[in-house]
């Protein structure tokens, strides 16, 4: 019996690659999750006044979301290795910069960069890697590993960011991403394959360029500030408007440029355009159980920092479980479309138990309440990859960083718009029942109850639209790339 042969140095390079792609995006996400537990310590250090303080996650928020889709387009231009190294070299010298920052204005300065570095990273990391993985059954397995670090890095970073900011320092929420950053930046120098890019004359529309950022940042800015203006005041309307307007401006010059920044084309694909709107759905509805399960953790059942992550420790385990053990084989056997769906109805199991939490630390009890909740994530293993795929199986490999670019953007706006409507539903019904005269613990429940209700709306829509536009490879006339390995004689 023959042992089994040791990998090519062609497949470890491509596993190497894989492994920075990975990292970098682990250190994306874990800095927006890792700063929410040390919020009040940073603002208690550097006097920050409670409106000021929320600038230390919006700045971050408005310069990410907003430059995604320009980053894609760029890195199929200029090179996406170029624009991966750039962005994580400036991530991890803004990250240093916030670290030693001692007054606002220096740390809201640093968190913005941290925006931009992140945005240039983040929206090749996906482009990179379906050009590296070409064949369906590897191209799976390396999506399944990029989407698992992504989920766990939200999970791991509630769990890092208190124990740092309780051991040390808030600083070294921070100052962890230097070692991390360097080491990122040495390995992908050799590791990430070199490409030159189309050139800048195959897309530089500078008008397109200022057209989509503009839009995309007037956009977030007007979604993160609804729980400060209310979602029907002039600040809200008039910027969304003028938002729309930016953004209906870039879609007409994209139509009728030269060389223009986004061709259109890419949203002649059924499969990206429809992957994209249920990604947005989907990321909307999950802020609710991301973010407000923790704050039903601590602010209700009485959890600290590094108890809660470690409650919801076991969502990312199945996540991880599911991503990285099974997702490829089960969307090669069912296709991409199916396991998608079976996934959006184990989320909509998620959100539909959690409008049944109890109100009190008394009533609650984790393992009949709130363990099942956690299980079922494994929803979101499912589902990620496979859409991750569908995103990007409809784009050319020239617009392999343009796609990757859209379908983080959508993520983002997802995310903006996922705090700005369930966050404001809880906190308003939350002052409803409080006016009523409810216990605290109660009223905020209620909150939480509504927002949940919601989000289980949005997925079951994210549902609809998965079922009725992502069509299944035989009404398309032609075999998704998974079913044609699996049934190679149905060619």
């Amino acid at each position: 019996m023959s042992a089994t042969a040791a990998p090519s140095p062609r497949t470890r390079s491509r596993r190497l690659a894989l492994g920075v792609l990975a990292t970098g995006m682990l250190m994306t996400i874990l800095d927006g999750s890792i700063v929410t537990v040390a919020m009040p310590a940073i603002q208690s250090d550097l006097g920050f006044t409670p409106a000021g303080l929320t600038w230390v996650v919006n700045a971050y928020l408005i310069a990410f979301g907003s430059l995604l889709l320009l980053a894609g387009r760029l890195g199929d231009l200029i090179g996406r290795k170029r624009m991966f190294l750039a962005g994580t070299g400036i991530f991890t010298a803004a990250s240093l910069l916030a670290g030693v920052a001692a007054s606002p204005g220096v740390l809201i300065a640093a968190r913005f960069l941290q925006g931009v570095g992140s945005a240039m990273a983040s929206a090749v990391g996906l482009g990179i890697l379906v050009t590296l993985f070409t064949e369906p059954r590897e191209r799976a397995r390396a999506i399944a590993v990029f989407s698992f670090t992504g989920a766990a890095g939200a999970s791991i970073g509630q769990v890092l960011g208190g124990v740092l900011t309780d051991a040390l320092a808030w600083n070294w929420i921070f100052f962890i991403n230097l070692p991390i950053g360097i080491a990122t930046v040495l390995v992908a120098v050799p590791a990430l394959p070199a490409d030159r890019g189309l050139g800048l004359k195959a897309g530089a529309d500078a008008l397109g360029a200022l057209l989509v950022t503009a839009g995309l940042m007037t956009g977030i800015y007007a979604v993160v500030k609804v729980e400060t203006y209310g979602a029907t005041s002039a600040h809200t309307l008039g910027l969304g408007a003028l938002a729309l307007l930016l953004i209906a401006g870039f879609l007409v010059r994209q139509a009728t440029a030269r060389n223009p920044l986004m061709p259109l084309r890419i949203l002649r694909s059924r499969s990206v355009a429809g992957a994209n709107l249920v990604q947005m759905l989907m990321v909307a509805a999950l802020f609710s159980f991301q973010v407000l399960v923790a704050l039903y953790l601590q602010n209700v059942l009485g959890y600290g920092a590094a108890r809660t992550g470690l409650a919801m420790l076991p969502a990312a385990a199945v996540i991880g479980a599911v991503s990285l053990g099974v997702s490829a084989r089960l969307n090669a056997r069912f296709g991409e479309r199916n396991v998608l769906l079976a996934g959006l109805v184990l989320l909509i199991g998620v959100l539909g138990l959690l409008t049944r939490v109890p109100g009190s630390a008394e009533q609650a009890n984790y393992l009949t309440d709130l363990l099942p909740v956690m299980l079922l994530a494994a929803g979101f293993g499912l589902a990620l990859p496979a859409l991750t795929s569908l995103g990007m199986s409809g784009a050319k490999a020239e617009d392999a960083g343009l796609a990757s670019g859209l379908f983080n953007t959508t993520q983002q706006i997802g995310m903006a718009l996922g705090v700005a409507v369930l966050s404001t539903l809880a906190a308003s019904r939350t002052e409803s029942l409080t006016a009523a005269g409810r216990p605290a613990a109660e009223a905020l429940t209620g909150g939480f109850h509504l927002a949940f209700g919601v989000g289980a709306g949005l997925l079951t829509a994210a549902l609809v639209v998965a079922f009725a536009v992502l069509r299944r490879p035989e009404e398309t006339g032609q075999a998704a790339p998974a079913e044609r390995e699996a049934h190679p004689a149905a060619v």
